[in-house]
């Protein structure tokens, strides 16, 4: 009986440990606001990048076709997109217009210009529901 109760109370121990530890981080208002002024630097330089010629060799903008991100709908990717072909995530969207449209070369999908204009296209529609493979 001893044995029993002495195997239940370390499971139940072993059981607390780990519930504990799957409840996450913990993080404070401090901790938010500093994370969120990250963000929208981030996002504030997409959109310098957005609405400059640099991503490209003819002088042309994102935003001359896409004024504020608008009609880019990140919130519906990843999707089928009929100018590649296949379900893409935005990004490789967004390197076909810089390669077509803008005649510059692809970003590659880890540098830090491709996460500020994902971040700025995701601030400009703020709140939208999310809705993965919508057209």
């Amino acid at each position: 009986m001893i044995r029993k109760s002495l195997i239940l109370a370390l499971v139940l121990a072993f059981g607390a440990l780990f519930a504990v530890q799957a409840s996450g981080d913990t993080f404070t208002e401090k901790d938010v606001e500093r994370w969120m002024e990250q963000y929208k630097k981030v996002a504030q330089e997409g959109r310098a990048l957005w609405t400059s010629p640099e991503l490209g060799t003819n002088g042309v903008a994102c935003a001359q076709c896409h004024p504020n991100g608008a009609n880019t709908h990140p919130e519906t990717y990843p999707k089928f997109q009929k100018q590649l072909g296949k379900v893409v995530p935005i990004r490789e969207m967004i390197n076909w217009c810089i390669q077509n449209p803008l005649e510059g070369e692809p970003l590659k999908l880890d540098d830090p210009k491709m996460t500020a204009i994902e971040a700025y296209l995701n601030w400009e529609r703020r709140g939208v529901k999310l809705e993965p493979g919508k057209h």
